[in-house]
């Protein structure tokens, strides 16, 4: 049986990886040898795909912003298209990667309509829907959706898909998680040194927009404090030169590293982090943690004033329970002051940072029980033609 599944950016690469071990595990618990291609990343070929394009960096937020990355994002989308028409899938999974996957998920209705469309980690219309004609898109071409939030899951049930929760995937990353004790001792970070993980960068605009105002808190918050050290694990490799060039440039005390992400966010005291999936992360370490984000002032005026949108929350700790569990700070709010005012709360506050600790804990039962991914690949292997499988997934009520 022959698998479609198409991603981007650095977050939709380790989301497929998971799952394509998910989905060669289940098959191979039945006797279903699968052949996976795909678009995405590098930890996605690691867990067995053979990729018709990487997708990894190209991605952006916001209008103008996305400019530089249509055209490559064309390419990969037509190569894709290319080679559903001359080869078709058994079926297709969609994970995120919105403007790339609706166009895929449109394709596949009007031209390819016998093959089953899954859509995992729908584009986030649940929580910053300015219209319903990309809804209704979704809906239209999705024989599945497999929720990962239990809002996501009744908004779009409410709109006609058929949908079942599965929970949120990185809750099965936990369960190789390092304890505290282990990773500090293994980072080398000695009892009274305060570990702040800074989490800058996944896109390339976060260079020029979150960067620097990220680095100018933590110089400041480093002068405070001399016992802070900063971690800086790499969401990319590309972005180390550039990384380690600010840390020099504002004199921080810093260790840029790859391939130990578990490690810092299990050591650190505090994160001071972009707005992603990161955030659950450290949410799921229990790690204490201020959010922020910029886009060009172009950007934020015309999504203000022409396509009247309005964000609630931008973190998905505070959209998952829909209130402030983590301080964030948005485009002209996200000045180095509010960084470091939030930060040495969190850093020495003890009763603040015990709130947003029994927070993670309500927010932590809104992402379901650990088997999230064997329960995502179950629904999709049961959606293969021919396939006869019998699977129960308890969905969401």
């Amino acid at each position: 049986m022959r698998i479609f599944i198409s991603t981007g950016e650095v977050s939709g690469d380790l989301q497929g990886s998971l799952l394509i071990t998910a989905l060669k595990r289940q098959a191979g618990a039945i006797g279903l040898e699968l052949e996976i291609v795909a678009l995405g990343g590098e930890k996605m070929v690691e867990a067995g795909a053979t990729l018709l394009g990487n997708t990894s960096s190209i991605g952006s937020m916001g209008i103008l912003e996305g400019l530089p990355y249509i055209l490559p994002t064309l390419q990969v989308q037509r190569q894709a298209i290319a080679s559903l028409k001359q080869n078709p899938p058994d079926l297709v999974v969609l994970i995120d990667y919105m403007t790339p996957n609706v166009e895929i998920g449109t394709y596949m209705k009007r031209h390819l309509p016998d093959v089953p469309v899954v859509y995992y980690i729908a584009p986030q219309e649940w929580a910053w829907s300015v219209n319903l004609r990309r809804t209704n898109r979704i809906v239209g071409f999705t024989d599945k959706l497999l929720a990962i939030f239990p809002q996501e899951a009744r908004y779009f049930r409410e709109k006609g898909a058929k949908v079942s929760w599965v929970g949120h995937p990185l809750v099965d990353r936990m369960q190789d998680a390092p304890s505290r004790e282990a990773a500090r001792a293994t980072l080398g970070i000695t009892p009274e040194q305060i570990a702040i993980a800074l989490l800058p960068v996944s896109r390339h605009q976060e260079l020029k927009y979150l960067l620097p105002v990220i680095f100018q808190a933590a110089q400041t918050i480093q002068a405070k404090l001399p016992e802070v050290h900063f971690w800086i694990p790499l969401s990319l490799e590309v972005y180390r030169q550039p990384i380690e060039e600010a840390v020099e440039r504002y004199g921080l005390r810093a260790t840029v590293l790859s391939g130990q992400q578990k490690e810092v966010f299990a050591a650190a005291d505090l994160g001071i982090s972009k707005s992603g999936t990161v955030n659950l992360e450290l949410a799921l370490f229990n790690v204490p943690q201020v959010v922020v984000y910029r886009l060009s002032s172009l950007t934020a005026w015309i999504a203000r004033k022409i396509l009247k949108g309005s964000i609630t929350f931008a973190s998905p700790p505070n959209l998952v329970v829909m209130k402030p569990i983590v301080p964030e700070f948005l485009q002209e709010q996200a000045t180095p002051e509010n960084i470091i005012q939030a930060a040495m709360e969190l850093l020495l506050n003890p009763s603040r940072r015990e709130q947003t600790l029994l927070d993670y804990q309500e927010m932590r039962q809104c992402l379901g029980e650990i088997g999230v991914c064997d329960r995502a690949a179950q629904e999709i292997l049961q959606m293969l033609p021919g396939s006869g499988l019998a699977v129960s997934v308890a969905e969401w009520e």
